[in-house]
């Protein structure tokens, strides 16, 4: 029996469908994101991103996939700088602005198409948000598009030791009920950034089970 092939329309269904799911979940554990797994699974990242943003002394910051404001808060009490969070989930959002009120710019929207001016931003932190990312080549080069030429991206993420257990997760993770998500390998990240037009510095494993890297436009 002949394999259907799958057209570029059901391809984009596929992951628009994905997109909705993690919107629902985390809208759904918005209120009490601190005490669920994910929200106990990112506090290890938290200072490491700290250090290396107040190292960089930037002007204007963007949190993608800011979730209820964690990092911004975080940041806020280390550099004193514009602050802008973009979330998928409208609960997340509304979450983070009961935090600040109007002293962050806050938005409802997609990684893959920031409703942001070209080189807006010194710094752009993504953490622990990237593995949701179902074209993750669009994400990436809408942060090179907004980010200013001279400015950083720090990104955090979830990984596994070993190539055959990363692959047989990222199957099983097709099907989750938050919607498709990647685990990214070192050896497929690192490329991907670089393909459009990234510099990567200071990889580095925080733990057994995630990652932090700082990129940079090529000049």
């Amino acid at each position: 029996m002949q394999k259907k092939s799958v057209t570029v329309k059901e391809k984009f269904m596929r992951k628009e469908s994905s997109k909705e799911l993690t919107k629902q979940y985390f809208n759904s554990t918005a209120e009490d994101y601190d005490q669920s797994h994910d929200g106990k699974f990112v506090y290890c990242m938290y200072q490491e991103i700290v250090e290396r943003a107040a190292a960089l002394k930037p002007d204007s910051v963007l949190d993608l996939g800011c979730g209820n404001g964690n990092v911004i808060h975080l940041l806020k009490n280390r550099i004193s700088a514009k602050y802008y969070g973009l979330d998928i989930s409208e609960k997340m959002i509304e979450e983070t602005k009961k935090r600040f009120g109007n002293e962050v710019e806050l938005c409802v929207g997609d990684a893959e198409n920031l409703p942001y001016e070209d080189h807006t931003f010194d710094l752009i932190i993504c953490n622990a948000s990237f593995h949701h990312y179902p074209r993750a080549e669009k994400a990436v080069a809408e942060m090179k598009r907004v980010l200013k030429p001279d400015g950083t991206v720090i990104l955090g993420d979830p990984t596994l030791p070993g190539k055959i257990f990363t692959n047989m997760l990222n199957w099983l993770m097709k099907y989750s009920h938050s919607g498709e998500a990647k685990i990214w390998h070192k050896k497929e990240i690192i490329p991907l950034f670089q393909r459009y037009g990234f510099q990567i510095k200071d990889w580095k494993k925080i733990n057994y089970k995630t990652f932090m890297f700082s990129a940079t436009p090529e000049t």
